[in-house]
């Protein structure tokens, strides 16, 4: 099958702040991904563990200071199958969404994970798979959109929860709103205490400029950047 090829350029600006390193210089043109709209299978998430619903509550906590060792392609699989994943033949997910229209996209931002390329993905409920976004170790860019907030650099990898409210608002006007705020907050949670279940450390972060965000996860319309979790090794 013939393949299409898809460039996606990257432009990178940085301005040194504090608890950011600095990031990698732009990339060349030979450095630029080009493959077919790059879609990463993911392994099929577990739905067991030796861990009990309570003794996650018991000990989920907000880390922000990680290892510097890799994540498995295992391991995002089953925090991103958390957030967001496919639980029912209908379509329904791990999150709760008021009136099953599920406003939320979950981004992630690899950059030391194992057999996963450091770039910018986009997670895909339905195929559990992952879409390439943009090419490149971004969370120095992301660091410095948060305000310079070390966890998202030194994390081997950051999920990012956005969403577009008129999913929801379309049926419930303004109302919406607050249902998309509450989803957020589900999937998260879902996060936090599928890391407890890992063995790794996460914190939701609401602090960052959501326009630089934007830019870094080459967001455009009406979507909207609500919560970065960094996530790796406490």
């Amino acid at each position: 099958m013939k393949k299409t090829l898809v460039r996606f350029s990257l432009v990178l600006i940085v301005i040194l702040g504090a608890g950011c390193r600095n990031s990698a210089p732009p990339a060349t043109e030979a450095q630029l991904f080009e493959a077919e709209s790059l879609l990463v299978a993911l392994p099929t998430p577990l739905y067991d563990s030796n861990i009990s619903v309570e003794q996650a509550l018991l000990e989920r906590r907000s880390i922000r200071e990680y290892r510097l060792e890799p994540l498995t392609l295992a391991e995002i699989s089953q925090l991103l199958w958390a957030a967001q994943g496919i639980t029912h033949p209908a379509g329904l997910r791990t999150a709760p969404s008021a009136g099953a229209l599920y406003p939320l996209e979950i981004y992630l931002l690899a950059g030391n994970v194992t057999d996963l390329r450091a770039a910018i993905y986009r997670y895909k409920p339905e195929s559990h798979a992952l879409i390439l976004v943009a090419e490149g170790d971004q969370r120095p860019a992301l660091c410095q959109a948060a305000l310079g907030q070390s966890a998202v650099q030194d994390a081997a990898a950051v999920i990012v929860i956005a969403a577009i409210y008129e999913r929801t608002t379309v049926k419930y006007g303004e109302r919406g709103v607050s249902y998309v705020h509450m989803e957020v907050g589900s999937a998260a949670q879902n996060i936090y205490l599928q890391a407890v279940s890992l063995n790794l450390g996460t914190v939701f972060i609401g602090a960052f400029h959501d326009d630089e965000v934007k830019k870094v996860l080459h967001i455009t319309g009406d979507e909207q950047p609500l919560g970065l979790m960094p996530v790796g090794r406490k």
